[in-house]
């Protein structure tokens, strides 16, 4: 993240019983312009806040709708206690930031800053991740081309995948898309030079 967030107009979900702690915290939003609801039931969907914020002290692993490292939007997680235990089930849930209990207003804005921008980066890497996984999977299409340019046109194999990257170049494609489309029917084959 290159910019600290302008928190005004967002909705936060505090998911902690209420004390001391969810008042500093309810105070301190409304002087960010956050809109704070503080309950302690599971949070059915992810689209009822833009952030969330979890006692880790005594949260339980279907409080939160997934558990698999990666939440929903940024997550924080209100922590007193040093067990390891329970940084670990934070973790789990994919908390990015910790404030630690008893809540101190200083400690809250920069909390927040780091969990969106830790939470954009799991994001931008989830999706870098999703990309080249279906990158892979589509490898195949890409030899079964080359192996198509070899035979129709006698190519080295060399020659056949230069043939085909130059075509997927020169319309802009990935080569993926470009086997797929030659591999269609939808493509003529390219010719060689």
């Amino acid at each position: 993240m290159s910019r600290t967030p302008n928190f005004t107009g967002w909705r936060a979900v505090i998911l902690h019983r209420e004390d001391s702690n969810t008042e500093r915290l309810e105070r301190q939003f409304g002087l960010l312009g956050i809109r704070a609801t503080r309950r302690w039931e599971p949070l059915s969907t992810w689209a009822d806040a833009d952030l969330v914020l979890v006692d880790a002290d005594q949260g339980w692993d279907d409080l939160l709708p997934q558990a698999d490292g990666v939440s929903g939007k940024p997550l924080v997680a209100l922590l007193g206690s040093e067990a390891p235990g329970r940084i670990a089930w934070a973790m789990k849930q994919g908390a990015s930031a910790i404030i630690p209990k008893p809540v101190a207003a200083s400690a809250i804005f920069p909390a927040l800053v780091m969990a969106v921008s830790i939470h954009e980066e799991r994001q931008a890497a989830a999706d870098k991740l999703r990309h080249l996984e279906e990158r892979i999977r589509m490898r195949p299409l890409v030899h079964a081309a080359v192996e198509k340019l070899r035979a129709a046109r006698g190519l080295t194999e060399d020659e056949a995948y230069a043939t085909l990257r130059g075509c997927a170049m020169q319309r802009r494609l990935t080569m993926e898309e470009v086997a797929a489309m030659l591999l269609g029917g939808a493509e003529a084959l390219p010719e060689v030079g």
